[in-house]
């Protein structure tokens, strides 16, 4: 799994009942062609990131397909956890 291109947006939270701040990362990935989510237009995985002083940690996240935005029901292994989260973390600084 590769990122080729990303987006981050701040979210806002109008009720203003959560704490720390959360932001929306949409990966785009490149991907081997015999992974199982593999599609010639493309996948992404929108992320949902949060800090809140020390704490910085993925909220939830899902696959999608980039030409539908469908969802595709895929977890994230261990390790590309920790890619996406080093990602998130390094890359909102920037």
């Amino acid at each position: 799994m590769q990122i080729d291109e990303y987006s981050v947006e701040k979210l806002v939270d109008p009720t203003g009942i959560l704490t720390g701040n959360r932001y929306e990362f949409r990966l785009y990935l490149t991907l081997d062609e015999d992974d199982e989510l593999y599609t010639e237009v493309g996948t992404g995985l929108r992320v949902i990131y949060k800090e809140d002083g020390n704490e910085k940690r993925i909220v939830s996240y899902h696959f999608f397909d980039r030409s539908t935005e469908a969802v595709l029901d895929f977890e994230l292994e261990e390790d590309e956890m920790e890619k996406i989260l080093e990602f998130c973390r390094t890359h909102l600084e920037e």
